[in-house]
């Protein structure tokens, strides 16, 4: 008990003495906080008040409405949600869920499974409506619960009726009351100017040796005790002990606009107030936060961050593990730029800035001293620093030049510049040094390697042999493995120069052509290659033998440059930095998502010592102890936000959706809740049985979906961490009505009868269908037998005849011998031909080439004909219907060329028109059909080509493709036939 004693006695002299000699001094590095404002989606920067639920939300009000965060997104509601006034100055969660919110008009409201409820749709806060602004709220373990009023009302809701406290003493009144329940289960009520307590259902007044100086400075706390700041200090108020004070403070701090304190677990006090945050660790460390910033509260979360309430937005401090912390011009370095970064055998920190100097940082004191060097153009930007324990020396470079401080342990060590002999000018891109005194240099020309950097620090590049210490090509990086070989990457890939002999690798493998941005070496040999947009590659005895990407947990694919400790890999990407550890080929890859906030991109260098990564960045040096963050995070907690159904928004407490079969169309809104991963990956499925898809959408839209029953299962993780539990939401889809057993068998039976039916009139149709292609076939042939008898006109054979006769009376023999020869061809011909439906194209041709010629003996110069054919026709192959085109001839030569005195002529063209179709055309010069049939006396047709037509009318109903015949005047005279023929082969 006296130990005890002593120790408060002494934290209390500890903590007054700070607090009463109250200066904050500066100190070397600035914790970074994350800051979220407009920008990030809040709807206001003048925040109010941060309340985190018990799912994990981190709830704001603000003047423009509340906001609910992730970690990733705002969600933002105003009046337009519900909530009857945007400015919102407490939230306050009780044991259903509810989140309430204490608006500035003396409304309330809360926020419950998806919905804002207000006195318009909800009885009991129409109530609960006082014509005052309430100003604290509590839930005692009874459920009761307690608002104090900006008025004299107290008011009491215990789940059936509402109670209100009044004073009738105007200077005793209930005035901004606090209520505190304390571990007997006594309520307290804290207002202005007194205290009282709550006994047989009226409130007692009680002594008290000092009041909270408002209900800000009042906090429940978690072991029912009560803390708050009086004049004198923090105090502790117990239920049982009542009342003791716990440490002086300034009172400067308590009179400049106090806001919410917290005050937790370890002792640690954080007070805001209108300039800013501070913080005090128990005996003694002040820090101050957010300098000059008005702050109204700091809470601290389930996972330790501190969330700071301003009027420029909300901040978040990450937990001790987690915080990074960052060293710029502000803390005493030349400017923020830092480009390169080494440590000496001193632990100190030598930083190349882009100001053409170099600053040294004492790891202890931070203290910064400075080197600068004289050519301020050509070293403007220190992009490379590399120490050589063996000579005492630190070698640097720029774009445009390299140099080396010899004696850095002295207080001005000496600098030297290393010169091309014929001042010519030279680009760097790397440099590496060698154990023998050796020293490698990437340049845009090539890899120059010079044998003494010690004795003679400089080079000649018209004199280096190509193979042996220059290797041509533009390079990109140089490196000395453990034995001594150089590596090195240039426009080609990657090469070894080992004991005198290059080894290519760039011949070997597709991805060792890729440019290579940095080279490093594993304990066993393993080299590992950073490359511009292909990942991480591993090479070993030669050979290409693992790649790691995106794919595998890699922030970005384009990797910058690389650190070896402890046989762990740190990576720098363009999206984040990684850690690679390389075990019996499978690697780990773990990512520091709580750091993207500065070290997504922007990246220059990376030093890695036993407990910090520090890393040189264009906002100034940033550093955070990697040895205490979690090597495997806990998952983040996963909850869907939204159910909606056809448009119409579900509430979220129902256990089972049983929707209607219209109803098909559902929309799952979700997030996961993490502060620091910004990385997070979804997994969901409908069924249990189901596999898990992936993916990386906040919202999921599910449409025409079956009847049934539906498990819908999401699930988070980070990249190091597992997945989460699911969160899950059951529904079920009813079927139709024609979805139903009954209806699906009273369908079936109707349809076996319909297929009866219908296969009844199909085979019936069918014999009619085959009993009309045989009454069809039977026409032809009679028609085939008809055409046969009056082929053959017999005015065409009598005049052969009267052509033979006279031949043979005017001693004309060979003549009549000639005509009756080709004569008995034709009918023979005629004979073989019109007993088949089809013939040749050529067997047609021949039989008209012996009519027509015939017809020509006996005209003689009246009648000329020409018979022009495409020749890629194959006449012997293709068919067409027998005899098709004599009776057209035919009526051209004896009404159409034989009324003109003169004669006339034929024209017989026969052509392809596509692939398809054979088009035979048939145009004489005669005196028109129009014309011929105008001079006739009655009603003359040509038998032939009446039969001619009836026939095509036949075979059009029996093939599938019909001939189609055309016959027309050709202007004031002459005839045009065509017969567009389907081809048949």
């Amino acid at each position: 008990m006296k130990n005890n004693t002593l120790r408060q006695a002494s934290f209390f002299l500890a903590v007054t003495a700070l607090f009463l000699s109250f200066k904050l001094c500066g100190y070397a590095q600035t914790t970074y906080l994350q800051h979220f404002s407009t920008k990030n989606g809040l709807p206001s920067n003048n925040c109010y008040y941060t309340l985190q639920d018990s799912k994990g939300y981190i709830w704001i009000s603000s003047d423009a409405g509340v906001s609910r965060f992730d970690g990733k997104l705002f969600e933002n509601f105003s009046i337009d949600d519900g909530l009857p006034d945007n400015q919102i100055l407490q939230m306050k969660e009780d044991r259903s869920g509810k989140i309430w919110f204490l608006a500035l008009n003396g409304q309330l409201s809360y926020y419950f499974n998806g919905k804002i409820y207000n006195e318009t749709n909800n009885q009991l806060l129409k109530l609960l409506k006082f014509n005052a602004v309430v100003v604290s709220f509590f839930e005692d373990s009874k459920g009761r619960i307690w608002f104090g009023t900006n008025k004299n009302l107290l008011v009491m809701y215990d789940g059936k009726s509402i109670m209100k406290y009044m004073s009738a003493n105007a200077s005793l009144q209930f005035i901004n009351t606090f209520i505190h329940e304390d571990r007997a289960g006594n309520i307290w009520a804290f207002g202005k100017a007194c205290v009282r307590v709550f006994k047989n259902k009226q409130f007692h007044i009680v002594p008290h040796v000092t009041l909270p100086l408002s209900y800000k400075t009042s906090l429940n706390l978690p072991d029912k005790t009560m803390a708050y700041l009086g004049r004198n200090g923090l105090n502790i108020h117990n239920g049982l002990r009542q009342q003791y004070t716990r440490l002086k403070i300034d009172s400067t701090l308590l009179t400049n606009d106090l806001g919410f304190f917290f005050l937790d677990k370890n002792n640690d006090i954080w007070l805001s107030n209108s300039n800013g945050i501070y913080h005090t660790e128990p005996y003694g460390k002040t820090t101050r936060y957010l300098i000059n910033i008005s702050s109204s509260q700091v809470i601290k979360d389930s996972k330790n961050n501190m969330w700071f309430t301003t009027n420029s937005g909300i901040y978040m401090l990450p937990r001790k593990e987690e915080r990074l912390y960052l060293i710029n011009s502000g803390n005493g370095l030349n400017t923020d730029g830092v480009k390169s970064i080494m440590k000496d055998d001193q632990q100190r920190l030598w930083l190349g800035m882009d100001d053409a100097s170099i600053n040294i940082l004492q790891p202890n004191s931070y203290k910064v001293s400075k080197i600068q060097l004289p050519e301020r153009k050509k070293y403007a930007t220190i992009k490379q620093l590399d120490l050589d324990t063996l000579n005492d020396a630190m070698y640097f470079a720029s774009d445009y030049g390299m140099g080396r401080l010899t004696g850095i342990h002295d207080q001005k060590p000496k600098i030297e510049y290393l010169k091309e002999t014929n001042d010519s000018l030279y680009v760097v891109k790397s440099f590496s040094i060698g154990k023998d005194n050796s020293l490698a240099l990437a340049l845009s020309s090539g890899v120059f390697i010079l044998p003494d950097r010690i004795r003679k620090f400089e080079f000649t590049s018209l004199y280096f042999r190509q193979g042996v210490g220059f290797f041509n090509n533009r390079s990109y990086r140089v490196f000395y493995d453990k034995r001594e070989n150089l590596w090195f990457s240039n426009i080609n890939g990657l090469s070894e120069f080992s004991k005198g002999n290059l080894y290519s690798y760039y011949g070997n493998n597709q991805l060792l052509t890729k440019r290579i941005n940095d080279i490093c070496e594993l304990d066993d040999g393993t080299i590992v290659l950073a490359t511009d947009g292909y990942g991480i590659l591993f090479l070993r005895d030669k050979k290409l033998f693992k790649v790691i990407t995106q794919k595998e947990g890699l922030a970005d694919n384009i990797c910058k440059r690389l650190f070896i400790k402890d046989n762990y890999i740190w990576v720098i990407t363009n999206n984040g930095i990684n850690k690679l550890f390389l075990k019996d080929n499978q690697i780990k890859v773990e990512a520091f998502e709580y750091t993207n906030s500065l070290l997504s991109d922007d990246v220059n260098c990376l030093y890695i010592d036993d407990r910090y990564a520090y890393f040189a960045t264009n906002n100034g040096l940033i550093y955070f102890s990697y040895k205490n963050a979690n090597q495997t995070n806990e998952p983040p907690k996963v909850f869907i936000s939204s159910v909606i159904n056809n448009k119409i928004k579900l509430g979220l407490n129902d256990p089972l959706y049983t929707l209607p079969p219209a109803n098909n169309n559902i929309t799952f809104t979700y997030s996961a809740i993490d502060f620091q991963n910004k990385n997070i990956t979804y997994r969901y499925r409908l069924k249990a049985d189901a596999n898990w898809t992936e993916t990386k959408n906040r919202r999921l839209e599910f449409s025409s979906m079956e009847p049934g029953d539906y498990v819908f299962e999401i699930s988070a993780r980070s990249n190091n961490s597992r997945w989460s539990v699911p969160a899950k939401v059951s529904f079920s889809l009813k079927k139709h009505f024609w979805q139903t057993y009954w209806f699906l068998g009273g369908i079936f039976v109707l349809a076996g009868f319909a297929f009866y039916k219908a296969a009844v009139i199909v085979t019936q149709r069918q014999k009619n269908k085959e009993q009309q292609q045989l009454l069809l076939k039977n026409q032809i042939l009679m028609l085939e037998q008809r055409a046969l008898q009056a082929m053959m006109n017999p005015h065409f054979v009598f005049n052969v005849m009267n052509s033979i006769q006279h031949y043979i009376n005017t001693k004309d023999t060979n003549s009549a011998n000639k005509i009756l020869t080709g004569f008995a061809r034709l009918i023979r011909k005629n004979l073989e031909i019109c007993t088949r439906s089809f013939i040749s194209l050529d067997e047609e041709l021949e039989y008209l080439e012996l009519y027509l010629s015939l017809e020509k003996k006996r005209f003689g110069e009246k009648f000329k004909y020409n018979i022009q054919i495409n020749p890629v026709i194959d006449k012997e192959e293709t068919l067409i219907p027998s005899m098709i085109l004599q009776p057209y001839i035919e009526n051209a030569i004896w009404h159409g060329l034989m009324p003109k005195e003169e004669g006339g002529k034929i024209d017989i063209r026969i052509d392809l028109q596509g692939t398809a179709h054979l088009l035979i055309e048939i145009i004489d010069d005669g005196i028109g059909i129009e014309n011929s049939l105008r001079s006739k006396k009655g009603r003359h047709q040509s038998k032939g080509m009446s039969l001619t037509n009836e026939r095509i009318n036949l075979l059009n109903q029996v093939e599938v493709n019909p001939v189609r015949i055309e016959i027309r005047q050709n202007g004031i005279s002459g005839t045009y036939v065509s017969v567009l023929i389907p081809l048949k082969r």
